[in-house]
């Protein structure tokens, strides 16, 4: 099939590479000329294991093309996708629209005679694709199209992999005739036996949402968890393995850590709050997810200070990790960035030191020490603060560490570490929920 991706971001690129090494012949469009320039070049404007592999061969092969001529891409696609972004609107925390009508009008203008469908990639409000439908039918009155949502659910890191082997695949309709099209454009997925959940429209646009609000509020609540074991003396990751072991609960998304973040949970979380006040049915559950993810984020830079006797002032403080997870160079809401501002407010100067997401934090902290290296990074420092669970820091040489610090302080807010493992190299360790009985503080406290 031929198939038009408006927006060549995250979603677009790795939906569009994707398709086209399902056999499609993708066109992959975006308004930015330099983002489609370096595209053409081979060249990936973001970070995605495996992505630039599969965007040359598919290009070699004549299947995926990259273009900024949207009218020209949509008259020669038999499906459209639209995958621009949608951030959160500044001062109400709504999900922002303007590229995704700007895209429909665009599209309205270029879709000629032939029947088309229309498809929401990008994560919207429910109700989206009605307005979709209507500014296009504003457009195009005779227009013969049907708009779809199709929501995402890519997992930063392993974006690749979810596309080609998902748990399901969630398309909205309202006619058959966008049905038969959506099997056709999936139909290379049968063969891994995909669940294909066919859906109203306005459930489609609801299911990507309950389902991020559903992950965050497990998140939140093991990191709740994690707190009341610092103050009982018990291992949070004891308690996650426990619970995580029911069927019913899953072990997923139950590790501790400095809160949510990235592009979809906090945004996501926030439009859905926002949707359910707007029809007067307040998600009590999610607001409060909200609240305490926003709230944790500082409270990590707290846990550091506390490590380092109580104040960071003039101190020197090294931050290994910076985006929100590994395996991507994203740093929208990565907790990271709460913590560093709160140590520079209180004090602290800060060298940081992260495998791709660097060059994104330069602008927002130009007053931090990017370090090339981790052991440029721990060099005379304080304290040394694991943000993000890359595995360039799953071994580290806390031999080598203990020597060119300046005291042994380490703060894993991942909880990669087994907490006794630093303890023997001469660290003073703080996990994440990883709190000591009381009797192991008395006889420690009684051998020395």
């Amino acid at each position: 099939m031929r198939i038009a991706v408006i927006g060549s971001g995250y979603v677009g690129l790795v939906s569009g590479t994707c398709f086209a090494d399902f056999g499609h012949n993708v066109f992959c469009v975006d308004q930015d000329a330099e983002k489609i320039a370096l595209l053409k070049r081979g060249e990936m404007p973001i970070y995605e294991p495996g992505l630039a592999e599969l965007v040359a061969t598919n290009t070699r092969a004549g299947r995926l093309t990259f273009t900024t001529d949207l009218s020209d891409a949509v008259s020669r696609a038999e499906v459209v996708f639209i995958a621009v972004g949608t951030p959160s609107r500044r001062g109400d925390g709504h999900a922002d629209l303007c590229h995704v009508f700007a895209a429909t009008r665009q599209i309205g203008g270029a879709i000629g005679t032939d029947h088309k469908v229309i498809v929401t990639k990008s994560t919207v409000p429910v109700g989206t694709g009605d307005e979709v439908e209507r500014l296009l039918r504003d457009i195009r009155p005779n227009g013969r199209f049907s708009v779809v949502s199709n929501p995402e659910f890519l997992r930063e890191g392993a974006a690749i992999g979810d596309f080609k082997r998902p748990d399901r695949i969630i398309i909205g309709i309202e006619d058959e005739a966008a049905r038969d099209v959506m099997t056709e454009v999936y139909r290379p997925l049968f063969l891994n036996q995909a669940p294909v959940l066919f859906m109203r429209r306005r459930a489609a646009e609801l299911t990507k949402y309950a389902a991020n609000a559903f992950l965050a509020t497990k998140i939140t609540f093991i990191n709740e968890i994690a707190d009341l074991c610092e103050s009982i003396g018990a291992d949070v990751q004891e308690i996650a393995r426990g619970i995580g072991l029911d069927n019913r609960i899953g072990a997923k998304f139950l590790h501790a850590g400095p809160g949510f973040g990235g592009s979809c949970f906090p945004k996501d979380t926030l439009a859905l709050m926002k949707t359910a006040q707007d029809h007067d049915r307040p998600l009590r559950v999610v607001e409060t997810v909200v609240a305490v993810n926003d709230q944790r984020k500082r409270s990590m830079a707290r846990k550091v200070i506390a490590a380092c006797g109580g104040s960071v002032r003039g101190r020197r403080i090294a931050m290994l990790g910076l985006t929100f997870k590994p395996n991507t160079d994203d740093i929208r809401e990565a907790p990271s960035l709460a913590v560093i501002q709160a140590l520079l407010d209180g004090g602290a100067r800060i060298s940081a030191y992260d495998p791709k997401g660097m060059d994104h934090c330069r602008d927002i902290f130009p007053e931090i020490e990017f370090a090339p290296t981790i052991e440029a990074c721990a060099t005379e420092a304080c304290a040394l603060v694991i943000a993000t669970e890359w595995d360039a820091f799953r071994a580290l040489d806390f031999a080598h560490l203990r020597r060119i610090m300046a005291s042994p302080v380490v703060i894993d807010l991942r909880n990669i570490y087994r907490p006794d493992d630093v303890r023997r190299a001469g660290f003073i360790y703080e996990g994440v929920g990883r709190g000591r009985s009381p009797h192991i503080l008395t006889e420690a406290s009684t051998a020395a």
